[in-house]
């Protein structure tokens, strides 16, 4: 995994050259916008759990059959091994995310992750439609825009750095959108 600095001076070192010019600006860009993401990464990661749960209790509600006997999340090992699952995907977008670089997620958590959901009978349109919770989620925690979790469960409000951030709410949400393809 490469950090935003990593990369930009691997790609200067590739041609020979010094770190300048566009690079230079992308990087006081990142650096000015640390706290925001450091706010953001705080976010997700705090309100993991909720998250995840709230996810899975969606697809649940919203697709009853997957509690009934032969369904994607029928039995406490299924479910357990839902909410765990989810919350591996959750902590590579969150690395991802503090990073800001997609690398760790593709290396560590989308490589196979289809043909495992496959091998294990699990539907790809149900992790399709929790991951897709947890996105609208977690966007709403980078925006501070969140509000009560599924059933009444409550998200951790919290103070964050001041100004806009749907640069990194949309960031965040092409991590999650890779995920969906990878499941696909």
């Amino acid at each position: 995994m490469l950090d935003a600095f990593s990369k930009t001076v691997a790609a200067a070192d590739s041609k020979g050259g010094f770190v300048g010019g566009s690079e230079l600006e992308s990087l006081k860009s990142f650096i000015t916008e640390g706290n925001k993401r450091l706010d953001a990464v705080n976010a997700v990661a705090s309100n993991a759990s909720c998250c995840v749960t709230d996810a899975i209790a969606g697809i649940c509600c919203e697709s009853p059959g997957l509690t009934s006997p032969g369904g994607g999340v029928y039995s406490n090992r299924k479910m357990a091994a839902c909410l765990r699952d989810g919350e591996i995907i959750l902590r590579y977008i969150s690395y991802a995310l503090l990073a800001g670089d997609a690398s760790v997620l593709q290396d560590r958590c989308l490589n196979g992750l289809k043909e495992t959901y496959s091998a294990l009978g699990v539907p790809a349109g149900s992790t399709s439609r929790a991951v897709s919770i947890m996105k609208a989620i977690c966007i709403a925690h980078i925006n501070n825009t969140n509000t009560e979790g599924f059933a009444g469960s409550k998200f951790r409000k919290m103070d964050v750095t001041p100004g806009d951030c749907s640069s990194l709410a949309s960031e965040c949400g092409s991590y999650f959108d890779a995920v969906i393809e990878a499941i696909g």
